[in-house]
């Protein structure tokens, strides 16, 4: 069996980090019976927002109604950047600060284009290829589901 220290799977454990470590991702969750076990990467940026506060509005920075085009027409799109995860989309790294990108930027390779929140969680999601950001298909801090494109890089 495998290395047990207080009743917990330490070998589990160390797999599972592996699995972080492997896969770029920033956490991860397996529950069996009545065993939960959550492991997650240190120095994750944190995205600090009040409990319960609306969404504060948003002036300068607002992604403008002609660059959020509807997402329909963007899933045939093969450029489209889509949703690794389910969770809220943040297009800047704190409420009021200068977007991550914009219409018209140029974006390299790795780049962060936004980030997700997902079970309290900030994911930040880079750019897959370099190129040009054509539309952004998603408003700050809405929801997004799993494989909804995001944002259309050419």
């Amino acid at each position: 069996m495998a290395d047990k220290k207080n009743g917990i799977d330490q070998a589990l454990i160390r797999d599972l980090a592996n699995i972080l470590n492997e896969t770029d991702l920033t956490e991860i969750e397996v529950e069996q019976d009545e065993l939960r076990i959550r492991v997650s990467r240190a120095g994750t940026p944190q995205y600090v927002q009040a409990p319960m506060a609306a969404p504060a509005p948003v002036a300068a920075t607002a992604v403008s109604a002609a660059a959020v085009a509807p997402a329909a027409d963007a899933r045939s799109n093969k450029n489209a950047v889509t949703a690794p995860m389910v969770g809220t989309a943040y297009l800047s790294p704190a409420p009021g600060a200068r977007p991550f990108i914009e219409v018209g930027a140029t974006v390299k390779e790795g780049q962060t284009i936004l980030i997700i929140e997902a079970m309290k969680t900030m994911n930040q999601i880079p750019a897959p290829r370099s190129g040009k950001v054509t539309e952004i298909l998603v408003q700050d801090a809405s929801p997004v589901e799993y494989g909804e494109p995001l944002i259309v890089i050419e």
